[in-house]
């Protein structure tokens, strides 16, 4: 197997297994447990637990499948260098990045809050991206670990939606790569929002990208 057609919107996508990665933006215990940065800025975060295993089940189908795959991560150094006071000090959460929160200093590398759901936890062989910014190729070594690996063709979950996935699989098409997003493999706090950011995503003959659900992924990589 290399070559798999996915049944997506606009169009079906021709997916190369042998260039391919998937790459799960952000499920971290600070964005979609309770304690962590999302609640402090006020959002129900069982909207993003309930997707969990539908990721699990992508996950474990790639893997069988022999693709590459990636995880993120959002966060900053302990001294805050890399996280810019606009960001910082952006609306009114209750707690702001680097303030300790139930789950050690919100959004800080190599605090608990920090690390990837348990439900995800990364393994030998995966890629792990540390990203200070949004979009998962800003600042960081995804390019390169990329390019070393002949991947062009991207497949994405995670969250949220309208922000860190939307704004990476923007980075990612502007780099030339072809992006699948998982529909039911992402979330944002706000549903609306979510469906706003796949109507963009695959307007205009799939401008950026297209989109897909999980099982009709699941069913073509595993042909």
């Amino acid at each position: 197997m290399s070559i798999v057609t996915v049944k997506a919107q606009p169009f079906d996508f021709a997916l190369d297994m042998a260039h391919a990665a998937l790459v799960i933006i952000d499920m971290q215990r600070d964005f979609v447990e309770p304690g962590g940065f999302g609640e402090t800025l006020g959002n129900d975060v069982t909207r993003l637990q309930a997707i969990v295993p539908t990721v699990q089940r992508v996950l474990e189908a790639w893997r069988q499948a022999g693709g590459v795959v990636v995880h993120t991560r959002e966060g900053h150094a302990p001294d805050l260098h890399d996280c810019p006071p606009a960001k910082r000090l952006r609306g009114q959460p209750s707690l702001r990045i680097g303030d300790v929160g139930p789950m050690g200093r919100i959004l800080i590398q190599g605090e608990a809050g920090h690390a990837i759901i348990p439900e995800l936890t990364p393994v030998a062989g995966d890629i792990v991206i540390d990203k200070p910014g949004k979009g998962a190729f800003y600042a960081t070594t995804l390019g390169a670990e990329l390019a070393a690996r002949q991947v062009s063709y991207l497949v994405f979950m995670g969250v949220t939606t309208e922000v860190c996935v939307q704004t990476s699989m923007r980075e990612a098409n502007d780099r030339g790569y072809d992006c699948l997003l998982v529909e039911d493999g992402t979330e944002s706090y706000f549903p609306e929002f979510k469906q706003a950011t796949l109507d963009m995503l695959r307007a205009q003959g799939g401008i950026v990208g297209w989109t897909a659900p999980a099982q009709a992924l699941i069913e073509a990589i595993g042909r």
